[in-house]
């Protein structure tokens, strides 16, 4: 037997069939899947970096690609908590400020990572040949494997928290 009480609770608080919130989630899984999937094809055809007539230009211009599909995810991210209802016990400046402290670190590790790995390091310049000398080892790599990846997930939670 399992009690499903707290998640039919939790679930009442989601609209799973707001427009927004599915476009939300399309976004979200979109992504990632959009930008493996052409740096993986890149890497076996060589064919971006052929068009764009160098591996330099081919990932600026998906690096490019990428910024604004972060932009669509990140408006429809938005869109959706605001079509959302909103818990009660989260309305309050407590959990505004945590998450605005959580935003703020999660910021942290984002900007950190680009200075660290730089914009091809960043937007999978391995797949177009493009590599580092070294790997990075200096901060926010010192205390995260994934230091990108758990930055945009405490800048999205601290944002749902606001």
């Amino acid at each position: 037997q399992v009690d499903v009480t707290a998640m039919v609770q939790l679930f009442s608080y989601i609209d799973v069939t707001d427009s927004g919130f599915i476009a939300a989630v399309l976004s979200i899984a979109f992504n990632p899947l959009f930008w493996n999937v052409v740096a993986r094809w890149e890497h076996k055809t060589r064919a971006l970096s052929r068009v764009f007539g160098s591996p330099r230009a081919a990932c600026y211009s998906l690096g490019a690609v990428i910024l604004m599909l972060n932009c669509v995810r990140s408006h429809c991210f938005t869109e959706a908590m605001k079509s959302q209802p909103k818990l009660e016990s989260l309305d309050c400046h407590w959990a505004y400020y945590s998450g605005f402290a959580i935003l703020a670190v999660g910021t942290l590790f984002v900007i950190s990572s680009f200075l660290a790995l730089g914009f091809t390091g960043t937007f999978l310049g391995d797949y177009f040949g493009i590599l580092m000398e070294a790997k990075v080892t200096s901060f926010p790599f010192s205390i995260l494997d994934n230091p990108m990846y758990w930055g945009s997930t405490a800048v999205y939670l601290g944002w749902s928290l606001m």
